[in-house]
């Protein structure tokens, strides 16, 4: 990365240094900020290093915004979570809260600065039609999408096509695992379930923290598209920060990937944190992650696609373009195999031809 590309993540990693930024480098830095949705993020990490800092006071107002509507998300997603937990109260069923609800409710460091698109759940698959004919006889109504839509969530993803509100618009995803079903890897949800654990004084639960914690590689590594993802990391840098600091944890860690078949994806998460980041892994738990880690050639690819994609830039290089789509496909190859990944792709690229109502890719 070049010095303008690197002034966020040099930001984020080491706050304290953003007293040396120049006016123009404050403006470039804030800007990648707002584009890679971390703000409010870069807000909470500046204003922990402030009183030692002489900090221009324009940079300071646009960091106090951030944190302003970053705070506006977090008592959205609160209230949101508990007309949830509400709509869902008369029927038995284990409900998790994933990523940034659970941040959320769960008071981690994650939650600080975030903002949120929608609530995710996850449920029983046997017990996924009780949810969200409850959740729809309780004001909210499916999303737009059509017959091939509705299809591939219910036949191929691990999730329900999304659910929206239909006063205030808020999305809800009703999950039953992790992973897509036609995916490479099939983590057990009954696992997930299992070693949830409960929130005090609601009857929601959110994963473990190991659990917490491969969720998250698993959405960004395995299903995600990666391009434009720096949020997604800085959210694993924030668990693994957080977690890797109680004891057990790592070994933990290592033991749950193996159970649940997610050692590749842990194995890029320890890998980008690190290098991104400088997050604190323990030289053991770099060794276990390295068992699951593809060839060198399929290494240095990552490396190479990840570094350009993830990169914050104010205007996408053909380098970065070219390792977002390498990404995109990728992310496709490992969400279904061969046959079914070639009939969607033909199906989603007919569709574009003729202009179909927008799908869920």
């Amino acid at each position: 990365m070049n010095e303008s590309e690197n002034l966020l993540i040099q930001a984020l990693r080491a706050p304290q240094t953003v007293s040396r930024f120049s006016m123009d480098q404050w403006a470039v830095c804030l800007r990648q900020a707002r584009q890679a949705r971390v703000l409010g993020r870069l807000s909470i990490l500046v204003e922990q290093v402030r009183p030692k800092l002489e900090l221009p006071g324009k940079a300071v107002d646009l960091l106090e915004a951030g944190r302003t509507i970053a705070a506006g998300h977090e008592r959205a997603v609160r209230w949101e979570i508990s007309r949830i937990e509400y709509a869902l109260g008369a029927i038995e069923i284990p409900i998790v809260l994933l990523k940034g609800a659970a941040y959320v409710m769960k008071g981690l460091p994650a939650a600080r600065g975030r903002l949120h698109s929608d609530v995710d759940i996850l449920v029983p698959q046997d017990r996924i039609a009780l949810v969200e004919s409850t959740l729809l006889q309780k004001g909210w109504e499916p999303t737009r999408h059509d017959s091939y839509d509705d299809h591939y969530y219910r036949a191929w993803s691990h999730e329900l096509p999304p659910l929206q509100h239909k006063e205030r618009k808020t999305i809800v995803d009703i999950h039953h695992n992790i992973l897509p079903v036609k995916g490479r890897l099939h983590p057990d949800p009954r696992l997930l379930l299992a070693s949830a654990e409960e929130l005090p004084g609601t009857k929601l639960k959110v994963l473990s923290p190991p659990d917490m914690v491969l969720h998250s590689a698993a959405h960004m590594f395995q299903d995600g598209e990666l391009a434009g993802s720096l949020r997604d990391l800085t959210d694993l840098d924030d668990l693994l920060r957080d977690f890797g600091a109680a004891e057990g944890f790592w070994d933990a860690l290592a033991s749950r990937a193996r159970l649940l078949g997610l050692g590749r994806p842990l194995f890029y998460a320890l890998r980008f944190t690190r290098s991104f980041f400088a997050t604190p892994v323990p030289p053991e738990a770099i060794k276990a992650a390295a068992r699951s880690a593809p060839p060198g050639v399929v290494v240095s690819l990552m490396d190479f696609l990840v570094h350009r994609a993830l990169a914050p830039t104010d205007g996408k290089s053909p380098s970065a373009r070219l390792a977002g789509l390498a990404l995109y496909i990728r992310s496709h190859w490992l969400r279904m195999p061969p046959f079914l990944l070639t009939r969607h792709l033909l199906v989603k690229g007919f569709r574009r031809l003729i202009g179909p109502p927008a799908g869920p890719h």
